[in-house]
């Protein structure tokens, strides 16, 4: 499949890059986010949906530096100031190369197939230039762009945020490295995150995708922390959030637009504390995702 000069390989599975690295587990916090990579992995392989589980390196120092200043690198990774957790937690320290590297990882592959790929984590767009918060240290979206850029694999890349909160850190990273000439950043409006205007923006959201032609990648934030049940927000239903994602998806397979997407946000505790109304979510999106672009179907 073609379009404007850009090719789609078929898949028959969806290219999932993990590895336990990237795992941060019992950091005491209330958002779910590092220990939730192999909660979803192993998530979708019970459900039998069709995913490859692939190795990949970690990101270096240096590509960390390009995003962030050296000195808030530095003493993030040698435990001296407060991680986006909030704490010095080694165990987050440890991860956070990984995390960021599965996000890199997962749009090469989109890039080299010219169709999807995932990376299982979240905690990236809440990190700014100099400093973490919101769950997040570095920011992986930011990271892949700015390394993608370097190694001329890409012109221009767009970030499609529908986490239910702004990316504010990516915002300022794009401010201070003056990187909007070439770096999208699209979000939702505070006036859109309204139940009510739910169905409105998913009959505009395959324009909003159709507008990013001219983009070599798209990062895209399948965020669970838009249902309306989440206890931080959300604004869409079950059904709707997975009409969001496949709308995505579709929309950027018409234009041959390759997606790297990540998993982002996701509050809701079930009766026993733990996370499956957002592993419920992340499923669906996964599924939603493999309906696209795979021959062969999901259950």
């Amino acid at each position: 499949m073609k379009n404007d000069n850009k090719t789609i390989t078929p898949l028959n599975t969806i290219p999932v890059f993990y590895r336990p690295e990237m795992v941060a587990a019992n950091v005491g916090a209330y958002s779910p986010s590092a220990a939730k990579p192999a909660q979803a992995v192993a998530d979708w392989q019970r459900q039998g949906l069709p995913i490859e589980v692939l190795e990949f390196p970690p990101v270096t120092e240096a590509q960390l530096k390009a995003a962030h200043h050296e000195f808030y690198v530095d003493r993030v990774m040698h435990g001296l100031i407060a991680n986006g957790f909030g704490n010095t937690d080694a165990q987050v320290t440890a991860s956070l190369p990984y995390t960021s590297g599965s996000m890199l990882a997962a749009a090469r592959a989109a890039l080299a197939s010219g169709a999807v790929a995932c990376a299982p984590c979240s905690g990236f767009h809440h990190a700014g230039y100099a400093e973490g918060g919101g769950y997040c240290t570095f920011n992986g979206l930011m990271i892949t762009a700015l390394a993608l850029k370097a190694e001329g694999l890409v012109k221009k890349v767009a970030i499609l945020d529908l986490d239910q909160h702004f990316g504010d850190g990516t915002q300022d990273i794009m401010g201070q490295l003056k990187l909007s000439t070439w770096v999208k950043h699209l979000g939702v409006g505070p006036m859109e995150k309204q139940a009510d205007e739910a169905e409105r923006y998913l009959k505009r959201l395959p324009e909003l995708v159709d507008g990013l032609k001219a983009y070599d990648l798209l990062l895209y934030q399948a965020g669970a922390d838009a249902h309306i049940n989440d206890p931080l927000g959300g604004w869409m239903t079950s059904d709707q959030l997975r009409r969001r994602d496949r709308i995505v998806f579709a929309a950027a397979k018409r234009i041959g637009l390759p997606v790297a997407w990540n998993l982002a946000g996701g509050y809701q505790r079930d009766a026993d504390g733990g996370i499956e109304p957002v592993l419920a979510i992340h499923r669906e999106t996964m599924r939603a995702c493999a309906q696209v672009y795979l021959e062969r179907q999901p259950r």
